[in-house]
């Protein structure tokens, strides 16, 4: 069976498809059958990202990796939901199923967090996206789980329910920067103090950098860049690679060995 890795926040502009373009691309150029679905019915940042890369893939006549995009039917037969209905289709000829969640609390988002053997989380370094996970009263003491901390609890019951695995939980803190240091320090002692109370690992991710907006017209990667002719990477392009190494490093998919 494909290893599901759902990439879910309730907050939009937390870099949610950004990461999974990327993961999905590093899986695909390491040799992985990997398919992608987006759950985001109508911004669709993800879904559009990989038909980006399809259209520039087709007139600049390149062999670039490029992962199967998914597609969920409006109406599905025999009242079949729609997304049990693609991972039909997409699971059997697939290493991997990335399906990136929308901004907000929806059924199907609610559902994908059910099949997630891997889920991650990017969230701004920011206590502002930390009030997601958890309560925090005024002197930085952690009160309890919030919203989506009870719906990963939730869909961890259900799974315990169906006979299925435990979800590996990563929450990756995204646009790490080197200002503001006492509050990202405050930021990563939460979080600590948070994973073993709700259960998730804590990794870090991307820091803020303009080429992931200049990459998106295109539908590349960071890995793309000397494929498409770059010929020298910049310091930021070679941390923000490393990163993206580590990234895929600490989730410790099955069967993957970091190759790029």
């Amino acid at each position: 069976m494909a290893h599901i890795i759902v990439v879910g926040n309730e907050k939009g502009g937390s870099g949610k498809s950004t990461t999974s373009m990327h993961v999905a691309t590093a899986l695909a150029r390491m040799g992985h059958r990997v398919a992608a679905l987006d759950l985001d019915i109508r911004q669709r940042s993800f879904g559009r990202y990989l038909e980006n890369r399809a259209h520039f893939i087709q007139t600049e006549g390149l062999d670039l990796p490029m992962p199967t995009l998914g597609a969920l039917n409006a109406q599905s037969p025999n009242d079949t939901d729609p997304l049990s209905e693609a991972m039909a289709v997409l699971e059997p000829d697939h290493d991997f199923i990335l399906i990136d969640c929308p901004g907000s609390h929806t059924r199907l988002a609610q559902m994908a967090h059910m099949l997630a053997d891997t889920l991650v989380t990017p969230l701004n370094d920011s206590f502002i996206d930390f009030d997601l996970l958890a309560r925090m009263a005024p002197d930085g003491k952690v009160l309890g789980p919030s919203i989506y901390a009870e719906m990963v609890w939730s869909a961890r019951q259900g799974r315990q329910a169906a006979g299925a695995g435990p979800i590996d939980w990563i929450v990756l803190r995204n646009r790490l920067g080197s200002q503001q240091m006492h509050n990202k320090r405050k930021v990563g002692t939460a979080l600590g103090q948070l994973s073993k109370r709700i259960g998730f690992r804590v990794a870090p991710g991307f820091a803020e950098r303009v080429v992931f907006r200049e990459l998106f017209p295109r539908g590349l990667t960071l890995l793309d860049l000397k494929d498409v002719g770059t010929e020298s990477l910049s310091m930021s392009n070679i941390a923000a690679r490393q990163e993206l190494r580590e990234l895929i490093a600490t989730l410790d998919l099955p069967g993957v060995t970091v190759s790029f």
